[in-house]
């Protein structure tokens, strides 16, 4: 299907160069700016010619150009989703172009919460390419969730945003435990966590706070060629975009409760700092608390992120963003049902019959995750064709304090163990990066170029205590504390700091001291081979080096990996209707093992070659009814090769050459059928299982599913409509909700398989947006749905809850 799609697609464009040659000259130029009523740019309104097939939507300064228009008399409409259309007459002239300038009636703020929530497929995106790409010109798949969405929805944290993109689910809480404490999601079968911001390596060992969120951006497919292989991005990464400063005097202040106590206040203020509008600040911040639906569990956090902004003169411009977390919590045992090694004990959750009101821990056993990230960013015009952004990225987290899991340690009876480690880790990231964009025509073809130089440093020091099993638990709640093997009674053990700290104490506790870098060099071009077919082709080159532990002299390795990109793609109705394809690939650079002969002699260190991800798509994206119906429907094959396993003929060496291949399509649409009318709504199904790997190793059964995966069938769907006059003028309401399929989170031949059964959860918002204040209320699972997710575990999730929030705008 894919080579037929590039045949046709190479059809497609010899008959449209014909064309495009044919018709350039004798044809003119319509080109404007639009601006709301208060004179400050209108981005994403829609601008066409009546009974024709030309128009365009402006751009972010409210910029306009609709080309190749044939010469003649016309009628130019102009719309947004709220206002009534306005319309005027103008004359174009071959080989000119007309200029036509816009005021719409709205202002800029009620203009911006309605095209902020639409997700227009017209709006630029620079980040996802690393240079301005409309949507339908990317031939990668990426969906976005607005700060006006969240609103909307009354969501207080960020893991619930994702509910409103397709083909990714939450399988992990997040935890706070070192390295990996942010919260796991599953996208297209593969790991995936918050881990950049702007674009940029952002790292979290807890969970981002909502607050600075102007936009969160999920990118679809393998993604090492433009960020890197410093995070997992096989089935694609999480980028938050966050709120930057503007150049009017704004903000709000606001506050929601809801149940299990929740508390929470935010700001957003934003103010010029000069009379010529060339320096802005603006302050987001947070306190929240909150506790837990389980007998014992909570969080609180403080947040707050200043940003400044300093455009020097038109070509020169300067920003500063830092987030500063204080976040503490207790957090809930992981439940594992398994060992991994022999036969499950429970292999369906009527037989396990876990208690999901039970939170096997106490609120005295906490864990602190404080974390600052800064970033500079300096944008320079080169010239009209070229520019340059200079960018730092510093971050700095830390985890401390008790993580806990429960693990089935000795199958064959109805307990479980319990196990207590005390987490000292910090970690150290710096990246700096350096990029050129440039935009500029060879003959009649234009090229958008990105040449950028990147490195990368991350230093981990810890120094944590062993792992000790405190007691045996049942899933139901009994409490034994004796010796699991020999049935020896043993001590009781109170769960609090004081006593767990004790029981640790006698531990041998893990000291390293760690770093490595990466050196990187990457390009992308996108060339407009006609203004209907678009050609992208990327690389990136990378050099990783790692000092290993200072204390070891002997673990320092090094991996040199390239990583390509290629899509097309091209419009047959132009700015209507795109199809896609793509070729995108990422890589995970792996350590080297100590390794030895069958007889457990000749030990050794043995080097690998780093891990890669190919991916294979194509689909199609359109925008249709001037930006009030768009979509996109696509269908993807991942492999991902070069995988450490067990050597199946020697239990002390490992081999590489595994493979796990993940398939699926998903679908996506957000329509605007009717003023103050919203929907999104998404669908996907995954098939995720490993292709090569070892008979006996759980981790790696050929046939089976890797674990993590989540489930293969997941839908999304959320419809909001606000009224725009009359006695209910103001007032909306929003209704929707999502769907998991059965999800296999353990399969293997010798354990067996464990499933979490398919749920289907109904969420509704009501609320007043007045231009001054703003009042909502939500009610989530409102069936009261008993559910869960989990990563080889049971992770039990909320039932039917309400959250209500106050805001005052000024």
């Amino acid at each position: 299907m894919f080579h037929r799609l590039l045949l046709l697609m190479t059809y497609l464009f010899a008959t449209t160069c014909l064309y495009a040659q044919s018709a350039k000259d004798n044809n003119g130029t319509i080109k404007g700016t639009i601006t709301t009523s208060d004179g400050k740019p209108a981005p994403l309104v829609t601008i066409r010619i009546k009974n024709a097939r030309w128009g365009d939507i402006s751009n972010e300064q409210g910029v306009y150009t609709i080309r190749n228009v044939k010469p003649g008399t016309w009628t130019l409409l102009v719309s947004d989703l709220v206002s009534i259309a306005e319309e005027k007459q103008i004359n174009v002239i071959a080989g000119q172009a007309t200029q036509v300038d816009f005021v719409l009636k709205e202002n800029a703020a009620q203009l911006h919460e309605v095209t902020v929530s639409s997700g227009n497929i017209k709006k630029e995106n620079k980040s996802v390419a690393k240079m301005p790409l409309e949507k339908l010109e990317n031939p990668q798949v990426y969906s976005t969730v607005s700060s006006e969405l969240l609103k909307q929805q009354v969501i207080s944290n960020y893991d619930d945003a994702l509910r409103n993109v397709p083909g990714i689910t939450r399988t992990w809480e997040s935890t706070g435990r070192a390295g990996d404490g942010a919260s796991y999601f599953a996208l297209r079968g593969f790991d995936a966590q918050p881990s950049l911001y702007n674009g940029l390596p952002g790292i979290t060992s807890g969970n981002p706070d909502p607050a600075d969120v102007e936009e969160i951006e999920v990118i679809k497919g393998p993604s090492g060629t433009l960020f890197g292989g410093s995070f997992q991005s096989y089935g694609g990464m999480i980028n938050t975009i966050t709120k930057k400063p503007y150049y009017t005097f704004g903000g709000e202040v606001t506050y929601n409760t809801g149940s299990f106590d929740l508390n929470r206040i935010t700001i957003d203020i934003n103010t010029p700092l000069s009379k010529k509008k060339k320096i802005a600040l603006r302050l987001n911040g947070a306190v929240h608390s909150e506790n837990t639906f389980q007998d014992a569990g909570f969080k609180k956090s403080f947040f707050i992120a200043p940003s400044f902004s300093y455009e020097v003169n038109s070509r020169l411009s300067f920003s500063v963003m830092a987030e500063i977390m204080q976040e503490k919590r207790a957090a809930p045992p992981i439940f594992f049902q398994s060992n991994r090694d022999t036969l499950l004990d429970f292999k369906t959750v009527q037989a396990l019959n876990l208690n999901n009101r039970l939170s096997f821990t106490n609120n005295d056993l906490t864990i602190r995750n404080p974390r600052f990230n800064l970033q500079a960013q300096m944008l320079y015009k080169l010239s009209s064709q070229w520019k340059s952004q200079t960018v730092v990225s510093t971050g700095r987290i830390k985890s401390d304090g008790i993580y806990t899991y429960i693990w089935d340690d000795v199958p064959g009876d109805k307990w479980f163990q319990q196990y207590f480690h005390y987490e000292n880790q910090k970690t150290n990231t710096l990246d700096i990066q350096q990029n050129f964009n440039g935009d500029f025509k060879i003959g009649n073809m234009r090229n958008r170029l990105l040449v950028g130089l990147d490195y990368y440093h991350r230093h981990v020091v810890e120094n944590s205590t062993g792992w000790a099993s405190a007691r045996n638990v049942t899933p139901q709640g009994e409490i034994g504390y004796f010796n699991p093997e020999t049935g020896e009674p043993g001590p009781p053990i109170d769960l609090t700091m004081t006593a767990i700290k004790q029981l640790l104490a006698p531990l041998d506790s893990t000291k390293t001291n760690i770093s490595n870098s990466s050196y990187s060099a990457y390009f992308s071009n996108v060339l407009n081979i006609t203004p209907a077919l678009i050609a992208m082709v990327s690389l990136r080159a990378d050099y990783f080096d790692s000092k290993g532990d200072k204390n070891n002299p002997d673990d320092d390795y090094s991996q040199f990996a390239i990583s390509p990109k290629f899509g097309i793609v091209y419009q047959p109705i132009l700015n209507k209707v795109s199809l896609f394809a793509n070729y995108m690939n990422a890589f995970i650079n792996v350590a080297p093992q100590t390794v030895s002969d069958a007889d457990g002699s000749n030990s050794r260190v043995k080097s690998f070659k780093p891990e890669h991800a190919d991916q294979f798509e194509y689909g199609v994206k359109t925008t249709l009814f001037d930006g009030r119906l768009t979509g996109t429907v696509s269908v993807y094959d991942i492999k991902v090769s070069d995988r450490v396993m067990p050597d199946a003929l020697n239990q002390h060496d490992v081999t590489q050459g595994g493979k796990v291949g993940s398939k699926g399509i998903e679908f996506e649409v957000s329509a605007h059928p009717l003023n103050g009318l919203n929907i999104i709504a998404g669908y996907s199904h995954n098939e995720t299982k490993i292709i090569s790997g070892a008979k006996d190793d759980f981790y790696g059964e050929p046939g089976r599913s890797p674990g993590g995966q989540g489930p293969q069938d997941l839908a999304n769907l959320w419809a909001t409509y606000r009224f725009s006059n009359g006695i209910l003028k103001n007032f909306g309401l929003g209704f929707g909700g999502n769907y998991g399929g059965v999800y296999k989170v353990i399969d293997n031949s010798i354990t067996g398989v464990f499933l979490l059964p398919s749920y289907t959860l109904l969420n509704g918002t009501v609320f007043y947006n007045a231009r001054k204040f703003r009042i909502s209320l939500a009610v989530n699972n409102i069936t009261n749905e008993v559910y869960y997710t989990g990563y080889w575990s049971i992770n039990p999730q909320k039932p039917r809850n309400f959250s209500a929030g106050f805001a005052y705008k000024f």
